[in-house]
């Protein structure tokens, strides 16, 4: 399944990239699983996106969590919480 990934504020940063459309094996089936088949490239990518750091999920521009199912084409994005002031 082919997806398309965005990246935003300090996980942009982190990453040094903001898009990325990406192929995923078939076991890859949720948000959550997306995180951690991206964390498994190591490096960079289990820094920005480690399990104990606060980032909210959306697919297709709504905000969901890591149980969200994923379907062929979705936009997944990753970003940290946003505060206001």
């Amino acid at each position: 399944m082919n997806i398309e990934l965005r990246f935003f504020a300090s996980v942009r940063e982190t990453l040094g990239v903001d898009t990325e459309t990406v192929f995923l094996p078939p076991e890859v089936k949720t948000v959550g699983d997306v995180r951690r088949f991206l964390m498994a490239r190591g490096g960079k990518w289990a820094e920005a996106l480690a399990d104990g750091k606060a980032l909210r999920m959306a697919i297709n521009q709504q905000m969901c969590d890591a149980s969200t199912a994923i379907t062929e084409g979705a936009e997944v994005a990753f970003f940290p919480p946003v505060t206001g002031g």
